[in-house]
């Protein structure tokens, strides 16, 4: 992760957790992370655990993985199918097609941005 985007890693959040309130405090350092970084979007399939009032005091929304990558084929779907392109490329044991990981990328749930991406 860290080699495909230099920035992912948050670090100094750790002071804002005690103050967060959610329904899971094990997820309050998700939340302190996006703070910290200045994240408009957390994207979980938990979006029970990261209710729309609380969030809304950040600045910050919650997606899910499947409304996220819809957002992003809405924004420029060339991109998206370049990604896939590019994940089934890096798949060489066995070797992948674009349907396979489309395939694979439905099983995991992203139902919605699947089927916009094939039609």
């Amino acid at each position: 992760m860290i080699d495909a985007v230099p920035d992912c890693i948050v670090e100094g959040y750790e002071p804002i957790i005690e103050g967060l309130k959610l329904p899971d405090p094990d997820d309050r350092h998700v939340l302190a992370a996006a703070i910290k970084a200045n994240a408009q979007v957390i994207v979980t399939s938990n979006l029970r655990d990261f209710p729309v009032e609380t969030l809304a005091t950040w600045d910050v929304d919650a997606k899910s993985p499947d409304d996220f990558v819809l957002d992003q084929i809405d924004f420029d779907d060339r991109v998206v199918w370049a990604c896939v392109q590019q994940i089934a490329d890096s798949r060489t044991k066995p070797p992948q097609t674009i349907y396979d990981v489309l395939d694979a990328l439905e099983r995991a749930g992203l139902v919605e941005a699947v089927a916009a991406l094939r039609s």
